[in-house]
C-alpha cells in the first residue's frame, strides 16, 4: 500500500513538474502554473473531507454573516466591543473564502493547478485578512482593558468615531504590509519544480519554489513580523496583565467573575488563533510530516473562522437576547 502511494505521488510529480512555462531572457524556463498536491489520501477520505469542509465553509459564512447582521440591527449590540466583533467576522469570512473554494476543488480532483499570479493573489487576501485580524485582536484587548481598568472613562475613550478611525487604520495598514510581500514575491523568478505539497498557496512553500535569491524576502519577513505579530501580542499581554491586576483588587468574588467573563471569549479566540499561527510559521517544521503541516494550516484558515462565531454567540447572553428578539419579530 505504501509503495503504491509513493508510485502515485511520483506519477503526479512527473506529470505536473513542467507544465505551462515561458522562457526568460537568460534562457531559464519560468513556471507560470503551480500544482497543489492537497491531501494524497484515498478517494473515500477525500470525499469525506470535501463534504466536511463544504459544511464548515457554509456554516462559517452563515455564522459570521449572522453576527454582522445582529450587530448592525440590534441596539443592545451597538457598543465598541460588538463593533470589533463584527469586524472580526468580516476578516474570518475573507480568510476562509481565500482558501476554501480552491481547497474544495483540489480535494475533489486529487490535486489542482493554479497560476503563479493566482497563487500570489490568494496569498494577498489571506495574508491581508490574517494581518488585520492580528491588529483587531490587539485592539479588542485594549477595549477590554479600558472597560475593566478605566470604566468611568470608557465612553469618553472608546467613542464611535474613534473606533471607526481605528478600524480604517488597521484595515489599510494590514493590507499595505502584505502588499510589500506581494511586490517582493512578484519580482522572484520561478524556474524549477512547480509542485507545492500543500493545500493552498501559502507564502513559505511558494517562495521555496523560486530560483531567485530569497535573502531579501526572508529578511523582510523577519522585520515585518514585528508589526504583524510581536506588537499585537505585546499589546494583548500587557492589557491582560493590567486586567488581571485590576480584577484581583475587586473585593467580591461575583464582581471578579463578572469582570473575567467579559474577557473569556476574547481570550479563547486569541489563544486558538495565535497558537495555530505560531505552530505553522514560528515553530520549526523539521521532522514534521507534510500532513501535520496541512492539518495545522487547516486549523487557522478554516476551523478557526468557523469556531469564532460559535464562541462569541453561545457564550454571550446579549447575543442570545438579540437572536431571540429577531426570531420574535419574524
Amino acid at each position: 500500500m505504501a509503495q503504491h502511494k509513493n508510485d502515485n505521488l511520483e506519477t503526479l510529480l512527473e506529470i505536473f513538474t513542467f507544465p505551462k512555462m515561458k522562457v526568460l531572457e537568460n534562457n531559464l524556463t519560468a513556471v507560470i502554473e503551480i500544482f497543489l498536491l492537497g491531501f494524497q489520501v484515498s478517494q473515500d477520505l477525500r470525499i469525506f473531507l470535501f463534504c466536511l469542509l463544504l459544511m464548515v465553509y457554509f456554516g462559517t459564512i452563515c455564522g459570521n454573516l449572522l453576527i454582522i447582521a445582529l450587530v448592525s440591527t440590534s441596539k443592545i449590540l451597538h457598543t465598541p466591543m460588538y463593533f470589533f466583533i463584527s469586524q472580526l467576522s468580516i476578516t474570518d469570512i475573507l480568510v476562509i473564502t481565500a482558501v476554501a473554494p480552491k481547497l474544495l476543488h483540489v480535494l475533489l480532483n486529487n490535486g489542482g493547478t493554479i497560476t503563479v499570479n493566482g497563487c500570489i493573489i490568494q496569498f494577498y487576501f489571506l495574508g491581508g485578512a490574517e494581518t488585520v485580524e492580528c491588529f483587531l485582536l490587539a485592539v479588542m484587548s485594549y477595549d477590554r482593558y479600558v472597560a475593566i481598568c478605566k470604566p468611568l472613562h470608557y465612553n469618553a475613550i472608546m467613542k464611535s468615531g474613534y473606533c471607526v478611525i481605528l478600524t480604517l487604520i488597521y484595515w489599510v495598514l494590514g493590507f499595505s504590509i502584505v502588499l510589500i510581500y506581494l511586490i517582493t514575491i512578484a519580482k522572484l523568478n520561478f524556474c524549477g519544480p512547480n509542485v507545492i505539497d500543500h493545500i493552498f498557496c501559502d507564502i513559505l512553500p511558494l517562495v521555496e519554489l523560486s530560483c531567485s535569491d530569497t535573502y531579501i524576502f526572508h529578511l523582510q519577513m523577519f522585520l515585518l513580523s514585528i508589526p504583524i505579530a510581536f506588537i499585537p501580542i505585546s499589546i494583548i499581554v500587557v492589557s491582560y496583565i493590567y486586567i488581571v491586576v485590576s480584577v484581583l483588587k475587586i473585593p467580591s468574588s461575583i464582581g471578579r467573575h463578572k469582570a473575567f467573563s467579559t474577557c473569556s471569549s476574547h481570550l479563547i479566540v486569541v489563544s486558538i488563533y495565535f497558537w495555530t499561527m505560531i505552530s505553522v510559521y514560528v515553530v520549526p517544521t523539521n521532522g514534521q510530516s507534510s500532513t501535520i503541516n496541512k492539518i495545522q494550516s487547516l486549523l487557522y484558515t478554516v476551523f478557526t473562522p468557523f469556531i469564532n462565531p460559535i464562541i462569541y454567540s453561545l457564550r454571550n447572553k446579549e447575543f442570545i437576547k438579540a437572536i431571540k428578539k429577531q426570531v420574535i419579530k419574524m
